[in-house]
């Protein structure tokens, strides 16, 4: 009876945070100021990089594997998307230099549609090359995917496939999202699809491999199948993201998905907590979030003792300063492996009630 109370209260309070959350999401939308259409491409930007953190923190948070591909399956998933979003009317001013293939010229799909092939494809090449490197660990692994995703990259842009990725040029006239509501309802389907798998079966498999791989095999679990299965997965919801970063960017090209990138999402990942879904989630709102905030900082002042210091480039100075005082003080990240639960907000107010007693006790 106590336990369905909770849930209840739970259920409630969850839908209550989401219609405030819905609610200031449609203040900002609808008021067409400059600060406010800032603040809705940070929030964008912030759904899609936590999306792309939580398919990373899939594989190498529960699973145990540490890949380095991300950068290159979003490129797959962002070009895939783009291409079939692309009016068709407006493709010859896309594709001006050396045309588009012809079987390509009259293919047309929606933005859900298309994300969704967009994720498949990257699907499809993450189960191509999880076949060898995914008997590699560690660092080997983590070596092998990133040069992967650098041959992607270095593919895309390749002469061969100028008339189908447009090559160095790249890709623009993507159509946008309608509204704020479009990215939060994709990037919110996406992590609780993968919330739902860490939490069946296959997603206790996964923790097993990260635990002791060895003794997982001896407890009947196939490591490559399960390895390939996290893998594939985690590289879908990752071309998924990328689909949704072209569309957020309405233009792009090969330089978009280089290795910092992977690195970027690598720090929302350990930032949030390793393990920890929700912490990507708060990762990446402080990541996207702390980089725009403190723009700042990069604008000249009057003041005498500050002039020296805000100049273009302190930002990221101060910027890197916070992020070590976090790594430092938080080593396993903001979460780490925990979850947001309104019983664990509950029980931190109630702790800090327990720690004020009142004077006095027995003698």
């Amino acid at each position: 009876m106590k336990k369905n109370k909770h849930m209840a209260r739970d259920i409630v309070l969850s839908v209550l945070l989401a219609g405030c959350f819905c609610a200031v999401l449609a203040y900002y939308q609808f008021d067409k100021s400059t600060s406010h259409s800032y603040a809705i491409s940070i929030l964008e930007r912030s759904a899609i990089y936590a999306v792309v953190a939580v398919s990373m923190n899939l594989l190498n948070g529960f699973t145990g594997l540490f890949s380095l591909g991300q950068a290159g399956f979003m490129a797959i998933g962002a070009y895939v998307t783009a291409i079939l979003t692309i009016p068709v009317a407006v493709r010859p001013s896309v594709y001006y230099m050396n045309g588009i293939v012809p079987w390509l010229e009259n293919v047309h799909m929606p933005m859900l549609p298309a994300m969704i092939v967009g994720g498949l494809a990257a699907a499809g090449i993450a189960a191509l090359i999880g076949i060898p490197v995914l008997r590699l660990k560690s660092d080997y692994l983590a070596i092998a995917t990133l040069g992967f995703a650098e041959i992607i990259r270095a593919f895309l842009a390749a002469p061969m496939m100028d008339r189908i990725t447009n090559g160095s040029y790249g890709l623009n006239n993507i159509p946008g999202y309608a509204n704020i509501f479009q990215p939060m309802a994709i990037a919110a389907g996406c992590i609780i699809l993968m919330l739902l798998l860490i939490n069946s079966s296959y997603g206790r498999a996964f923790k097993a491999i990260r635990e002791d791989d060895v003794a997982a095999e001896a407890m009947g679990i196939n490591l490559f199948r399960h390895k390939e299965l996290a893998f594939v997965i985690s590289s879908f919801f990752t071309g998924v993201a990328g689909g949704m970063l072209a569309v957020f960017m309405r233009s792009i090209d090969t330089k978009t998905f280089q290795v910092a990138l992977t690195y970027n999402i690598l720090l929302i990942v350990v930032l949030g907590g390793i393990g920890s879904v929700t912490g990507s989630i708060i990762g990446s709102l402080l990541i996207n979030g702390g980089q725009e905030w403190l723009r700042f900082l990069d604008e000249p002042t009057s003041v005498p003792v500050l002039s020296a210091l805000f100049r273009p480039g302190f930002r990221m100075v101060i910027y890197s300063i916070l992020l070590m005082v976090v790594v430092l003080f938080w080593r396993r990240g903001i979460m780490g492996t925990n979850e947001f639960t309104w019983e664990g907000l509950f029980g931190l107010f109630k702790k800090k009630k327990r720690g004020n007693p009142a004077k006095g006790g027995n003698a």
